[in-house]
Protein backbone atom coordinates (compact mmCIF):
# COMPACT_ATOMS: atom_id res chain seq x y z
CA UNK A 1 0.00 0.00 0.00
CA UNK A 2 1.33 3.43 -0.90
CA UNK A 3 1.40 6.16 1.72
CA UNK A 4 -0.74 9.28 1.15
CA UNK A 5 1.25 12.44 0.72
CA UNK A 6 4.51 10.63 0.15
CA UNK A 7 6.58 11.38 -2.92
CA UNK A 8 7.09 7.94 -4.39
CA UNK A 9 10.06 8.51 -6.67
CA UNK A 10 11.92 10.93 -8.87
CA UNK A 11 11.18 11.86 -12.48
CA UNK A 12 14.15 11.76 -14.85
CA UNK A 13 14.89 14.82 -16.97
CA UNK A 14 13.86 13.07 -20.17
CA UNK A 15 10.45 12.37 -18.65
CA UNK A 16 9.71 15.98 -17.75
CA UNK A 17 7.94 16.82 -20.97
CA UNK A 18 5.62 13.80 -20.75
CA UNK A 19 4.51 14.76 -17.25
CA UNK A 20 4.58 18.53 -17.59
CA UNK A 21 0.95 18.99 -16.60
CA UNK A 22 1.42 17.28 -13.28
CA UNK A 23 4.86 18.70 -12.53
CA UNK A 24 3.73 22.25 -13.12
CA UNK A 25 1.21 21.79 -10.35
CA UNK A 26 4.05 20.59 -8.15
CA UNK A 27 1.81 18.09 -6.42
CA UNK A 28 3.37 14.71 -7.15
CA UNK A 29 6.39 12.97 -8.54
CA UNK A 30 5.73 9.70 -10.27
CA UNK A 31 7.39 6.47 -9.21
CA UNK A 32 10.42 5.86 -11.41
CA UNK A 33 9.28 2.25 -11.79
CA UNK A 34 5.90 3.23 -13.24
CA UNK A 35 5.73 1.87 -16.80
CA UNK A 36 5.62 4.68 -19.40
CA UNK A 37 2.21 3.62 -20.74
CA UNK A 38 0.74 3.91 -17.22
CA UNK A 39 2.25 7.21 -16.08
CA UNK A 40 -0.71 9.37 -17.08
CA UNK A 41 -3.07 6.94 -15.37
CA UNK A 42 -0.95 6.92 -12.20
CA UNK A 43 -0.66 10.70 -12.04
CA UNK A 44 -4.36 11.31 -12.66
CA UNK A 45 -5.31 8.71 -10.05
CA UNK A 46 -3.09 10.18 -7.36
CA UNK A 47 -4.12 13.77 -8.08
CA UNK A 48 -7.80 12.95 -8.39
CA UNK A 49 -7.99 14.75 -11.72
CA UNK A 50 -11.18 13.30 -13.20
CA UNK A 51 -10.74 14.74 -16.70
CA UNK A 52 -7.14 13.56 -16.89
CA UNK A 53 -8.16 10.15 -15.60
CA UNK A 54 -10.89 9.83 -18.21
CA UNK A 55 -8.40 10.75 -20.94
CA UNK A 56 -5.81 8.32 -19.58
CA UNK A 57 -8.37 5.53 -19.58
CA UNK A 58 -9.48 6.40 -23.12
CA UNK A 59 -5.85 6.11 -24.24
CA UNK A 60 -4.93 3.14 -22.06
CA UNK A 61 -3.15 0.36 -23.92
CA UNK A 62 -2.71 -1.95 -20.93
CA UNK A 63 -5.05 -3.32 -18.29
CA UNK A 64 -7.01 -1.06 -15.96
CA UNK A 65 -5.97 -3.45 -13.17
CA UNK A 66 -2.24 -3.27 -13.90
CA UNK A 67 -0.09 -1.97 -11.02
CA UNK A 68 0.84 1.66 -11.68
CA UNK A 69 2.82 2.62 -8.55
CA UNK A 70 4.30 0.70 -5.62
CA UNK A 71 2.21 -2.32 -6.60
CA UNK A 72 -0.99 -0.28 -6.41
CA UNK A 73 -3.53 -0.17 -9.23
CA UNK A 74 -5.32 3.03 -10.21
CA UNK A 75 -8.26 1.91 -8.07
CA UNK A 76 -6.03 1.40 -5.04
CA UNK A 77 -4.61 4.92 -5.45
CA UNK A 78 -7.94 6.67 -5.86
CA UNK A 79 -9.30 4.84 -2.81
CA UNK A 80 -6.19 5.64 -0.79
CA UNK A 81 -6.33 9.35 -1.58
CA UNK A 82 -10.11 9.64 -1.25
CA UNK A 83 -11.02 10.62 -4.81
CA UNK A 84 -14.64 9.44 -4.91
CA UNK A 85 -15.48 10.61 -8.44
CA UNK A 86 -12.36 8.91 -9.80
CA UNK A 87 -13.19 5.69 -7.96
CA UNK A 88 -16.65 5.80 -9.50
CA UNK A 89 -15.21 6.27 -13.00
CA UNK A 90 -12.75 3.39 -12.60
CA UNK A 91 -15.54 1.10 -11.43
CA UNK A 92 -17.69 2.17 -14.38
CA UNK A 93 -14.78 1.25 -16.65
CA UNK A 94 -14.54 -2.22 -15.14
CA UNK A 95 -11.82 -1.97 -12.49
CA UNK A 96 -11.65 -5.10 -10.31
CA UNK A 97 -12.79 -4.37 -6.74
CA UNK A 98 -10.91 -7.44 -5.45
CA UNK A 99 -7.58 -6.76 -7.12
CA UNK A 100 -4.63 -7.09 -4.71
CA UNK A 101 -1.59 -4.83 -4.40
CA UNK A 102 1.92 -6.11 -3.65
CA UNK A 103 1.00 -6.38 0.04
CA UNK A 104 -2.16 -8.38 -0.61
CA UNK A 105 -4.45 -5.43 0.16
CA UNK A 106 -7.58 -4.79 -1.89
CA UNK A 107 -8.94 -1.28 -2.60
CA UNK A 108 -11.31 -1.57 0.37
CA UNK A 109 -8.28 -1.75 2.68
CA UNK A 110 -7.09 1.59 1.30
CA UNK A 111 -10.46 3.30 1.60
CA UNK A 112 -10.82 2.10 5.19
CA UNK A 113 -7.29 3.13 6.14
CA UNK A 114 -8.09 6.65 4.93
CA UNK A 115 -11.50 6.77 6.61
CA UNK A 116 -13.40 7.34 3.37
CA UNK A 117 -16.91 6.14 4.18
CA UNK A 118 -18.50 6.97 0.81
CA UNK A 119 -15.79 5.15 -1.09
CA UNK A 120 -16.00 2.10 1.17
CA UNK A 121 -19.78 2.09 0.72
CA UNK A 122 -19.42 2.40 -3.06
CA UNK A 123 -17.04 -0.57 -3.18
CA UNK A 124 -19.39 -2.72 -1.12
CA UNK A 125 -22.39 -1.63 -3.21
CA UNK A 126 -20.51 -2.46 -6.39
CA UNK A 127 -19.94 -6.00 -5.16
CA UNK A 128 -23.73 -6.50 -5.25
CA UNK A 129 -23.22 -10.10 -4.15
CA UNK A 130 -23.19 -11.38 -0.54
CA UNK A 131 -20.33 -13.79 -1.24
CA UNK A 132 -18.19 -11.06 -2.81
CA UNK A 133 -18.90 -8.71 0.11
CA UNK A 134 -17.94 -11.47 2.56
CA UNK A 135 -14.66 -12.07 0.72
CA UNK A 136 -13.87 -8.36 0.75
CA UNK A 137 -14.60 -7.98 4.46
CA UNK A 138 -12.50 -11.04 5.29
CA UNK A 139 -9.65 -10.16 2.93
CA UNK A 140 -6.30 -9.90 4.69
CA UNK A 141 -3.11 -8.12 3.66
CA UNK A 142 0.47 -9.21 4.36
CA UNK A 143 0.06 -8.21 8.02
CA UNK A 144 -3.11 -10.21 8.37
CA UNK A 145 -5.17 -7.03 8.62
CA UNK A 146 -8.75 -6.94 7.36
CA UNK A 147 -10.33 -3.66 6.23
CA UNK A 148 -11.82 -3.37 9.74
CA UNK A 149 -8.33 -3.60 11.27
CA UNK A 150 -7.32 -0.61 9.13
CA UNK A 151 -10.41 1.38 10.07
CA UNK A 152 -9.96 0.58 13.77
CA UNK A 153 -6.28 1.51 13.72
CA UNK A 154 -7.17 4.87 12.19
CA UNK A 155 -10.17 5.24 14.54
CA UNK A 156 -12.47 6.02 11.63
CA UNK A 157 -15.85 5.71 13.35
CA UNK A 158 -17.98 6.08 10.22
CA UNK A 159 -16.13 3.35 8.35
CA UNK A 160 -16.19 1.10 11.40
CA UNK A 161 -19.99 1.44 11.61
CA UNK A 162 -20.31 0.60 7.93
CA UNK A 163 -18.07 -2.47 8.09
CA UNK A 164 -19.64 -3.81 11.29
CA UNK A 165 -23.15 -3.38 9.86
CA UNK A 166 -21.99 -5.17 6.72
CA UNK A 167 -20.84 -8.21 8.69
CA UNK A 168 -17.12 -7.63 9.31
CA UNK A 169 -15.55 -9.88 11.92
CA UNK A 170 -14.73 -8.25 15.27
CA UNK A 171 -12.63 -11.16 16.47
CA UNK A 172 -10.39 -12.05 13.53
CA UNK A 173 -6.75 -11.64 14.65
CA UNK A 174 -3.97 -10.27 12.44
CA UNK A 175 -0.46 -11.72 12.31
CA UNK A 176 0.35 -9.99 15.62
CA UNK A 177 -2.67 -11.61 17.23
CA UNK A 178 -4.58 -8.32 17.46
CA UNK A 179 -8.28 -8.08 16.76
CA UNK A 180 -9.81 -4.88 15.36
CA UNK A 181 -11.14 -4.00 18.84
CA UNK A 182 -7.65 -4.12 20.30
CA UNK A 183 -6.34 -1.65 17.73
CA UNK A 184 -8.72 1.17 18.69
CA UNK A 185 -7.70 3.25 21.70
CA UNK A 186 -9.89 2.87 24.81
CA UNK A 187 -12.20 5.81 25.38
CA UNK A 188 -12.51 6.72 21.70
CA UNK A 189 -15.70 6.67 19.66
CA UNK A 190 -14.18 3.97 17.48
CA UNK A 191 -13.56 1.72 20.48
CA UNK A 192 -17.05 2.37 21.82
CA UNK A 193 -18.63 1.29 18.53
CA UNK A 194 -16.55 -1.88 18.44
CA UNK A 195 -17.22 -2.72 22.10
CA UNK A 196 -20.95 -2.18 21.63
CA UNK A 197 -20.97 -4.39 18.54
CA UNK A 198 -19.06 -7.09 20.38
CA UNK A 199 -21.51 -6.87 23.25
CA UNK A 200 -24.45 -7.22 20.91
CA UNK A 201 -22.91 -10.32 19.34
CA UNK A 202 -22.28 -11.85 22.77
CA UNK A 203 -25.93 -11.40 23.70
CA UNK A 204 -27.26 -13.16 20.62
Amino acid sequence: MAVPGRRNGMIDDDENEDNALFEEEGLIELDSDTPPHLRELAAASELGNLDALRLALDNLTGSIDEPVEDGDTALHLTCLYGHLSCVRLLLERGANIEVEDEDGAIPLHDACAGGFVEIAQLLLNTANDPECIKRMLESVDAEGDTPLHHAARGEHAGVIRLLVSSGASLTQPNTCGKTPIELAEPGTEARSILDAAAGAVACE
